[in-house]
């Protein structure tokens, strides 16, 4: 296969015109930056804010003739501006069958709801702040669905900071069969995706907050994720754009929250909660990251970060309490060696608190009518 160029690229792209000024899109100087890797091209838009959702034919026009282009697997448009348009407040939603209906939130790059498919349930793994380990949370409590016999997905939509190409030993590309569906990358029973896959891991990813929002639906909406019973997602920390897509957009079943027992991040943590509560989304409870650390070679258990935090936190807030996990020498060498414990240990006490902390997550999902009235009785007098 041919190396797919920038410059090739950018000469394809000045056969796309803007209808207002009837230039074409390279002579106005909009393509800011045009990135390729192994037939996946990537396209930023630089536009005037002013103009956002009504370029959005223009996106398309310009995904659509990079597609053509001889070689090329996928093609993604992201437009982004210096100043970028305000999101839609949230409105009540329905949550009689486990999932939320919302406005569109004003994002650019598209608008309106991101359908995913043959996917009952769409669950994110969150945190109010990094190093809480949420991603090796997220990844085994994955793995803790599959292991109980549900068909899961996970996608990776920590834009800046991808881990699932290591934790998971993926090294391949994903595929598109049509180049305009990606198919998923199997690994240990889970269908994966994550920027990751294409972007090279030491490549930093330079992006405002738009083109964060727009590759996230994108990874959501363009992947063939097939019939699933529950998708995780692995978020980024924090409470920004991409949080804010996912919980006005997507019809989100719920929200796992993410902490350590200390009380600076148990702040962060009751923030990331406020968010998926002021935007009705249903927080299925909380886990308590690094709980204690147990020494490797005597067993002996130490409170280094406190204990119980996040258990009183739960309690104080309202929502279940999901489970701890320690802080231990081999959860961690297992998700650097791209074989998470789950998977590679998975009779150890650390594997069985995942899988509970999974079916607990489950029963939550699987309830009948939850969130909503309960069904009407008849009464026999």
């Amino acid at each position: 296969m041919a190396e797919i160029t920038e410059s090739a690229v950018r000469s394809v792209l000045e056969t796309v015109i803007d209808p207002l000024t009837g230039r074409n899109v390279v002579a106005l100087g909009m393509v800011s930056g045009v990135a390729t890797r192994g037939g996946h091209v990537a396209v930023t838009l630089e536009v005037d804010p002013a103009r956002g959702p009504a370029l959005e034919p223009l996106r398309q026009a310009c995904e659509q003739a990079v597609r053509a282009m001889p070689g090329v697997l996928s093609a993604t448009a992201v437009m982004t501006a210096e100043r970028a348009a305000a999101p839609a407040p949230p409105a009540a939603r329905d949550h009689g069958h486990g999932h939320g209906h919302g406005p569109a939130a004003k994002t650019t790059g598209g608008g309106g709801r991101i359908e995913v498919p043959g996917v009952k349930h769409v669950i994110a793994v969150a945190s109010g702040k990094g190093g809480v380990g949420k991603s090796t949370t997220a990844v085994n409590l994955a793995l803790g669905l599959a292991a109980n016999g549900l068909r899961t997905g996970l996608l990776d939509a920590d834009i800046y900071g991808p881990s699932m190409p290591r934790m998971l030993g993926v090294k391949e590309k994903p595929e598109s069969a049509d180049g305009k569906m990606l198919k998923p990358i199997e690994r240990y029973g889970l269908r994966t995706m994550s920027i990751g896959y294409i972007v090279a891991e030491d490549t930093p990813m330079i992006w405002r907050g738009p083109m964060v929002s727009s590759a996230l639906e994108q990874m959501l909406r363009d992947v063939q994720w097939g019939e699933l019973d529950v998708l995780v997602v692995d978020m980024p920390p924090g409470t920004g754009d991409a949080q804010l897509t996912l919980a006005q957009r997507v019809a989100l079943s719920g929200a796992v929250i993410v902490s350590t027992p200390q009380d600076i991040a148990l702040i962060d943590a009751r923030k990331g909660l406020a968010m998926f509560r002021k935007v009705a989304v249903p927080v299925l409870g909380i886990v308590e990251n690094m709980s204690y650390f147990l020494c490797p070679k005597c067993g002996e258990r130490s409170e280094i970060f406190g204990h119980g935090g996040a258990r009183e936190e739960a309690q104080k807030l309202g929502v279940p309490f999901l489970g701890e996990i320690p802080l231990h020498l081999d959860i961690r060498t297992t998700s650097d060696s791209g074989h998470p414990i789950v998977v590679d240990r998975p009779d150890s006490p650390h594997s069985q608190a995942y899988r509970n902390i999974a079916g607990r997550v489950w029963k939550q999902l699987s309830a009948p009518q939850r969130g909503g009235r309960p069904p009407p009785k008849i009464v026999m007098r």
